[in-house]
């Protein structure tokens, strides 16, 4: 056997590691020596979604949930302009609380798909069901806010008409946040985990768009009691959302990217910006008229927002494997069981 040519003999490809980067999530065991371990993914058989996504439609939803909650704050703005002797924003609130509420049922109804099926949610009221309750909601306001609305332009029946915006008033703080528990008793993650500060976020919305209502339609004199309704509902939302959105933890994860990211950042600058406006230029009319069309944008602007991060963590398969798992975790520390307890209620 005769000895090879050191210099015929293939070379050993050498591996520079210092110019190999790790890939993210990759591991160091040892000096010089790395494990590449790719990043965790959830996925689901076929690549579709664990649960399925409501299929409500975009922007009709949406917009029944600002026109609700303008209406349902407009109202209350309505009757308290007629008790303090506030012509402009009396007139301003029971106008805006029978568009609203007009407005809304049209958005609703398209969404239906078909009108009838409005009309037989009305036949059976079932206390548990949110939508059949907010089915019972909107159809007296709707009734008494578009009554008293023909009252003021008319002038007839002045009476009736402050009888029917009282009774407006009294159902617009539950048709401004059922639809919060609407949203929460669905199986989508981020909203069912919020289901205790989605109604109050949605109470703030109301207040801030119906505020900014008044601020746009009622002069200067009669203005304040829409513009401290106003900062009330902004402050609110604002405070209540980043809390929400911080309490989430994993499923919260939706707010800080995509669409509803956007939407909800434009909404928070568009709340301040109109707060402070309502605070600082209240008594000037187009000061007034600017800080409450803000308002109302960013009162609808959370609405696209919250519902955009819902379908969005209807999508992520980890908003449900994740939760569940950590809810086993918990379960078996506290009973020494994953079986889940019995549902009493069912019972």
């Amino acid at each position: 056997m005769t000895d090879a040519n050191p210099a015929e003999m293939p070379q050993r490809s050498r591996v520079d590691h210092d110019a190999v980067k790790p890939r993210r999530g990759s591991r160091r065991r040892g000096r010089g020596e790395e494990l590449q371990v790719p990043e965790a993914e959830f996925r689901s058989y076929y690549g579709r979604p664990i649960i399925k996504a409501p299929v409500w439609k975009n922007p009709d939803v949406p917009m029944y949930l600002f026109l609700g909650g303008l209406a349902a704050t407009s109202s209350g703005l309505g009757a308290l302009g007629g008790a303090t002797d506030r012509p402009t924003l009396r007139r301003t609130g029971r106008l805006a609380a029978a568009a609203g509420a007009a407005g809304g049922t049209v958005f609703l109804v398209h969404d239906l798909h078909r009108p009838r099926r409005f009309l037989h949610m009305l036949r059976v009221f079932k206390p548990t069901s949110p939508l059949s309750v907010g089915t019972w909601i909107l159809s007296p306001f709707a009734t008494f806010a578009a009554a008293t609305a023909a009252s003021e332009v008319t002038g007839l029946f002045r009476r009736a008409g402050d009888a029917s915006g009282a009774a407006a008033a009294v159902i617009g703080p539950a048709l401004g946040t059922y639809t919060a528990v609407l949203f929460s008793n669905t199986a989508v993650p981020t909203w069912h985990e919020a289901h205790r500060e989605l109604p109050i976020v949605f109470a703030g919305s109301a207040a801030a768009a119906g505020g900014g209502m008044g601020l746009v339609g009622a002069s200067v004199r009669d203005n304040v009691p829409a513009a401290r309704l106003a900062v009330a509902g902004a402050v609110v939302e604002l405070a209540a959302g980043e809390y929400m959105e911080r309490k989430l933890g994993l499923l919260g994860d939706v707010y800080q990217k995509g669409r509803a990211h956007t939407l909800m950042r434009a909404s928070k600058a568009c709340l301040a910006a109109g707060a402070v406006g309502a605070v600082l230029g209240r008594r000037r009319r187009w000061s007034a008229a600017v800080s409450g069309l803000a308002l109302m944008t960013g009162s609808a602007l959370t609405r696209f927002g919250v519902f955009d991060a819902g379908i969005a963590s209807a999508n992520d398969p980890a908003h449900i494997v994740v939760p569940q798992r950590e809810r086993i975790r918990q379960r078996q520390a506290t009973t020494g069981t994953d079986v889940a307890p019995p549902d009493r209620t069912f019972a």
